[in-house]
This record gives structure tokens, sequence and C-alpha cells, in this order.
């Protein structure tokens, strides 16, 4: 497919803000994904340190030899038990590895065409999924993509270029672009498995899985998937959500799943209490599971800018302006 004639409807169709993706800002994202990683050496401050910097293994090290102890060496990289033998110190050099793999999942489902704040959470995993994409490539890993919706699922291998980046965020915008308040098609929790089946088959190990969702029809199928991805790989899940499900407004809201509409009342103290209940027990839910398996969930909202967000929950300082 012809990425480059998606990029030139992207820009001249007449989208409202917010509610479809980009393709034009999703590029831009690219000179915003610096200096910030997903992967160990976080800031003390960061959601990732701690317990969970153990299981974000990011590049490997390759051992190469042994040889002569020379100024400058790093203390730690001694070989006591060669030194002790020659009596002469020795360190042991390692080489680190070339790169490694980052396969984003990403949910373009109609369960994310909604939002009450700057945009949509189908936007906001547009972004998310553009941020990962990039930073992966900046640093000279590969990146490869599983993107679906609720009736089909592509998956793009991973590969080091600007190039993939660009074919993911292709099939990104080209999914979320299809999204309808009208549409015809049913919601489909059981596709979130499928992406993760999907998942297992290109990454076999060492890969970072980054899941992008808002765990929309997570079950115990869900958990066992995720634990066998946990077992060679890294994980790490950015849950996508809508402010007004933790702080439901004092006003009326109508909602509809593209079949049916209604009106909810949410004057009534007893149906915010009950919605804002509701969720946070699907959020701990979400969070014990990944929590077993030492993998990291971050919440990020639709409201606010998306690097801001990423940047302040792993505990890096602001950019400036």
């Amino acid at each position: 497919m012809d990425w480059t004639r998606i990029r030139r409807k992207t820009v001249g169709a007449d989208k409202p803000p917010g509610v479809y993706a980009n393709l034009d800002d999703l590029i831009r994202i690219q000179f915003k994904a610096r200096d910030f990683s997903f992967l160990p050496q976080q800031p003390v401050s960061s959601v990732l340190s701690g317990r969970y910097a153990s299981r974000l293994r990011g590049r490997g090290l390759n051992f190469e030899e042994i040889r002569r102890y020379l100024p400058g060496d790093d203390i730690r990289t001694m070989d006591w038990k060669v030194t002790a033998r020659t009596r002469s110190p020795h360190v042991r050099v390692y080489t680190e590895e070339k790169d490694r793999a980052v396969l984003l999942i990403v949910d373009q489902r109609i369960n994310m065409f909604f939002g009450t704040r700057d945009k949509l959470k189908s936007v906001t995993t547009a972004e998310l999924a553009a941020l990962g994409a990039w930073r992966a490539v900046d640093v000279g890993d590969r990146v490869g993509a599983v993107v679906f919706n609720d009736a089909e699922l592509i998956d793009i291998r991973p590969q080091r270029s600007q190039k993939t980046v660009m074919s993911i965020l292709g099939v990104v915008v080209q999914m979320n672009h299809a999204l309808r308040a009208d549409t015809r098609v049913e919601p489909n929790p059981g596709m979130l498995n499928r992406a993760l089946e999907k998942a297992l088959q290109l990454a076999p190990h060492d890969v970072l899985i980054v899941m992008i969702s808002d765990f929309f029809g997570v079950d115990e199928q869900t958990e066992r998937l995720t634990a066998r991805m946990a077992e060679h790989n890294d994980v790490l899940g950015l849950l996508v959500h809508d402010p007004i499900r933790l702080q439901p407004a004092k006003q009326n809201l109508t909602v509809s799943d593209g079949s049916l509409q209604m009106e909810i009342d949410f004057a009534d103290k007893r149906v915010r209490e009950k919605l804002a209940e509701d969720y946070r027990e699907e959020q701990e839910y979400i969070t014990r599971f990944l929590n077993r398996l030492s993998a990291p969930l971050l919440m990020v909202s639709n409201e606010g800018d998306v690097v801001d967000q990423v940047r302040r929950l792993l505990g890096v300082p602001g950019r400036a302006k």
C-alpha cells in the first residue's frame, strides 16, 4: 500500500481535531521522542524503577574476552579469579547487543472511539504508538506492531527503519479513520486475545512488548497469554482512559454503542460513584495480573499532551520550551 498517498489524503482531509488521528501529527511526534526510555536506568521517581527495573532488561550484553586491566576500566568488570591466578589485574569485556526488538500492540476497536476531553481514546492510542515507534528507531532498535480493530488484525514484523515506522503509522491511521459512531461492526472483546496470540508468534524472546489499549475484553485467557509473553520478554501496559470514568461530571451525558443510545444522569451522585467504582475495580484487576508478571502499567489519559504524560510517568524532567 502507498503510505505516501495516505499521508496526502490525511493532510487534506477535513477531520475534526482530536476525533481522528492525523498522520502529519504522528510524524511530528518523532521530534518529541527524545531523552527517555521504557527500559532500565529509570529515575527513582519513575514507575519503572525499583522492582520493575530488573524485569525490563533493555539491551543485552555479550561476553567477548578477558584482558589485562587498563587505566580507566570500570572496577566492576574485574575478574577476580583470573586476577588471583595470574597475580595481575584482569577485566571481563562485554559488547552490547546491536539492537533489540520492540513490538507495539495497538487497539483501534470501536470501544476506543470515545472521549469527553481533548481527544478520543483512539487518537491517544495512535499517538502513543507513534511515540513508541519513533523512540525505538531513534535508539537503534527494531520496531514492529500488531494493529487491530473489531474485525481485522494487521501485523508488521520488527525492522529498524523509518519506512517500518511509516508502515505502522499508516496502518494505525487507516484503522483509526475507519471508526464511526454509526458503525455496524459489533464490539469484539475477543480481538484483544487474538492480538496477543499474534504477538506471541512475532516475539519469541527478548522483545519489549508494549500493549496500548483500554484493555476492553480482558479475561483469564488474556492473563494466560500475557504470562506466556512475559516468560521470555518484557511487557509494558499503557492503559488509555478517559477522565470521566474516574471523575464523572455532574451533568447528563448521551452515550451510544452504535446501535442503542441512552442518557446517563451524572447529576445523580450514586450514578457517579458507581461508575467510578466499577472502573477502579477494572483498573485494579488489570494492575494485579500485570504486577504478578512484574509488568508495569502506565495510566495515560486522553486529556493533555501524550508525550508530557509519558515523560512525567517515567520521572523524566519536562522538556524545555
